[in-house]
């Protein structure tokens, strides 16, 4: 059926309003961006502060952290995987899943897993992965704190200790022209030897070399907690970006299509219009050929 010039004015119209929506999300999606990566970089000196704990406690006692790494064999993996519980973000969980997936398949032992986001927690379901527990994605930096702090304690309600095997799954932002941003799996624990020895052998920044005060254990299970604390922030936040950048692009292309399908909508309309003027014209001229016949 031919469109009538009211029938594209409406298209128009509300071409018109969802580009207005479009512009809208894509403002806000920029915006959460920059938050996000702000956030990662101001959690840069605190990651600093961290790992010289670290290197203070792992100095004295790297051989013996050494030998126990020899004689512990994990039986149980712990998982983490950061996705997305809200739409418009393309294949934002559906890549990260089939990663995830694929090296989970190479991790030996019974595996605890935890998601962040709904939709990817349904999405492993459907691949086959069993799921423990399921977190809600935070909306802003300020959230991401009291998720961190639940994911810590679950993993301490599950006795995984800093010698049972902790891997994260997350999509980071992407530099460059292509994908905007790409899977990535991180292994945060066990301290094995080469992470003692990173910070063992890391050179101090002053003259004056601090030492532990206090409990050995206390001092170094709450710097580790720290550790992770950080690592987990960092991801999450790595995550929220790389979901915007996403919903960003996604935004971008709706934009490019809905200019194209306005361009389209305006040309028909003015041709159709032009036509039924030239219609009218015609009638009239026809009309006065006719009189002017008649006289």
């Amino acid at each position: 059926m031919t469109d009538t010039p009211s029938h594209l004015r409406r298209k128009i119209e509300g071409a018109d309003d969802l580009k207005s929506v479009v512009r809208t999300m894509k403002a806000l999606a920029a915006s959460s961006i920059v938050q996000y990566e702000e956030a990662v970089r101001s959690l840069g000196d605190y990651a600093r502060t961290v790992e010289l704990a670290l290197t203070v406690c792992f100095r004295p006692v790297a051989g013996a952290y050494a030998e126990t790494d020899r004689h512990h064999l994990a039986k149980r993996t712990g998982v983490i995987v950061f996705g997305t519980d809200q739409g418009l973000v393309g294949q934002f969980n559906e890549l990260l899943v089939e990663f995830a997936s694929a090296r989970l398949q190479d991790i030996a032992g019974e595996k605890i897993v935890w998601t962040v986001g709904e939709r990817i927690h349904s999405q492993l379901l459907d691949s086959g992965v069993a799921v423990a527990g399921v977190f809600d994605n935070p909306n802003s930096v300020a959230a991401i704190t009291p998720l961190i702090g639940q994911l810590l304690i679950e993993t301490e309600t599950q006795n995984l200790d800093h010698e049972t095997p902790l891997y994260l799954f997350h999509n980071r932002p992407k530099a460059g022209p292509g994908a905007v941003y790409e899977p990535v799996c991180v292994r945060l624990l066990p301290l094995d030897d080469a992470w003692r020895l990173t910070y063992a052998k890391s050179v101090w920044p002053t003259a004056n070399l601090p030492e532990t005060v206090g409990d050995y254990d206390v001092s170094i299970r709450a710097f580790i907690r720290e550790y992770l604390f950080v690592s987990l922030f960092r991801a999450c936040a790595e995550s929220l970006a790389g979901e915007n950048a996403s919903r960003l692009a996604a935004m971008q292309r709706a934009e490019k299509n809905i200019d194209e399908l306005l361009d389209e909508l305006n040309k028909t309309f003015h041709q159709i219009r032009q036509r039924s003027i030239d219609e009218e014209l015609f009638d009239v001229v026809s009309g006065y050929d006719s009189m002017s016949t008649k006289t």
